[in-house]
């Protein structure tokens, strides 16, 4: 049957049961259970009052049998025209799957020992005009997936079950900050000067002020102004925006945790970022291991392995390159460039090809080159490079830390410096009042940036940030 001819079908039930002085949109129902619940103390003759979605229906003669589902599990209902009496249970030929019902009774095993509930009466309270999807069939519809989120969730109950381990790992992280002492906060999502990355930021207008604003690109250096204030341990889970690709990894809006730890340093946060890792580990599977993509990752053992080291070996390239000698020694091993500069991104790809054979544990990678950490400390025994690490798991860059450069002085010359290096699309000024609020005096601190979209993707197994994203971003249809 074509989609037209069923909407057109479904409205003239909808009709019908006006028709009928039965209201096909109720309001709220009162004393209805989760149907979890219901089936957790599930005993026969109990009386129960459940609510969900329609998500299949048969019938043989004068009973009917629909499977309702609500967010906490699904039962069976069986109707009976001797129980419900005849005007009842004909009503019942214009309630159909995906239809919503609340509906009370009696608790029930039926032969073939499935819980149930018979049901003694039952209110519809919601009409759908569009039929469910029988299913969806793989990658040929996974852009229809997208588009319909809400469709994928009610088709496909191991999508669902990814939003909820979601929901479930943010928790998590909150009760770990909370647990040792953090505060959380929230900094501005728009900003007069975005900072705190390297990123082309998406731009918007504030009327009354008749202000160019921009979304945020990170929230760090509002979040350093709160050292600055005493607030001596701070993190945000913030929504953040880059006006860049899209790609399995890259959603231009995104999800990121920020934490600060005052008096502390990048060791310290590295091991900070180890035991909340092993932390969701335990809490959600119950040991230290994990599989992604068909590969086991042992969670008890974080490797650190130097980027400084791998690229003399690797490139024969040192700290104090220039762009040129870059470019020139990685043509050397087909490595090119494709533009003129070297992006974060780009780094961040080179890291993870240089420890491509290391996936089976996770692999901190130190010393950065300073050049290219300007809000990093530089090491003191060697001032090329930073005080910073990046965190790759399963060959997923997952976090960036560093010791906070507290100098502002350096800071000033530093940003200064990075200026010159952005592309004519990406100019932007310093950010005077960040410098005027390190001027203040801001203690030595560490701090931490991890993906939460991403982290996501390893502790639910999947391949594309698409997939953890309730609504990403898409072309127009």
């Amino acid at each position: 049957m074509e989609l037209n001819e069923i909407i057109t079908q479904r409205i003239a039930k909808l009709n019908s049961l006006r028709d009928k002085r039965v209201e096909p949109y109720s309001g709220a129902v009162s004393q209805r259970k989760p149907i979890s619940q219901v089936l957790a103390n599930f005993t026969e003759g109990k009386s129960a009052q459940v609510s969900g979605r329609i998500m299949a229906r048969r019938q043989h003669g004068k009973v009917i049998f629909y499977d309702l589902k609500d967010s906490t599990g699904k039962i069976q209902l069986y109707l009976k025209e001797e129980v419900l009496g005849k005007e009842r249970f004909d009503l019942l030929e214009h309630i159909e799957v995906a239809d919503f019902i609340a509906a009370s009774g009696e608790t029930f095993t039926t032969r073939t020992g499935e819980p149930s509930l018979k049901v003694l009466d039952y209110k519809i309270l919601c009409k759908a005009i569009r039929p469910l999807p029988e299913k969806w069939h793989g990658l040929k519809d996974v852009e229809l997936r997208y588009r319909q989120r809400y469709l994928d969730l009610v088709a496909n109950e191991e999508v669902s079950l990814v939003f909820r381990r979601r929901s479930q790992i943010i928790k998590l992280i909150r009760d770990f900050f909370d647990g040792r002492g953090y505060i959380e906060v929230e900094t501005p999502m728009m900003q007069f000067i975005p900072g705190g990355a390297r990123g082309r930021p998406f731009r918007t207008y504030h009327n009354e002020y008749d202000l160019e604003l921009y979304l945020r690109i990170a929230p760090e250096l509002y979040l350093k102004r709160l050292l600055v204030a005493g607030l001596d341990k701070v993190y945000e889970i913030n929504r953040s925006f880059r006006n860049e690709g899209v790609s399995t990894r890259h959603n231009p809006e995104f999800t990121m945790l920020e934490a600060y730890t005052a008096y502390a340093d990048y060791r310290d946060v590295m091991k900070l970022t180890e035991e909340l890792i092993r932390f969701l580990a335990r809490q959600l599977f119950e040991k230290e291991e994990i599989e992604y993509q068909g590969q086991k990752i042992n969670l008890a053992k974080f490797r650190e392995v130097s980027f400084a080291q791998m690229m003399k070996e690797r490139f024969d390239i040192n700290p104090d390159d220039d762009l040129e000698t870059w470019i020139r020694k990685l043509n050397r091993k087909q490595i090119i460039v494709k533009e003129d500069r070297i992006s974060r991104t780009f780094v961040v790809n080179l890291m993870a090809d240089l420890i491509e054979t290391q996936k089976d544990n996770p692999v901190f990678v130190t010393d950065l080159f300073t050049e290219l950490c300007p809000l990093a400390r530089k090491k003191k025994d060697n001032p090329l490079l930073s005080e910073r690490f990046e965190l790759f798991i399963g060959g997923l860059e997952v976090a960036n830390a560093y010791s906070e450069l507290n100098d502002p002085l350096e800071q000033r010359a530093r940003l200064q410096e990075e200026l010159k290096d952005l592309p004519p699309e990406e100019t932007r000024s310093l950010d005077e009042d960040f410098l005027v609020a390190l001027e203040h005096g801001m203690p030595p601190a560490g701090g931490l940036g991890i993906g939460i979209d991403r982290l996501v993707m390893l502790f639910c197994n999947q391949p594309s940030i698409r997939d953890v994203i309730l609504f990403p971003l898409l072309k127009p249809h």
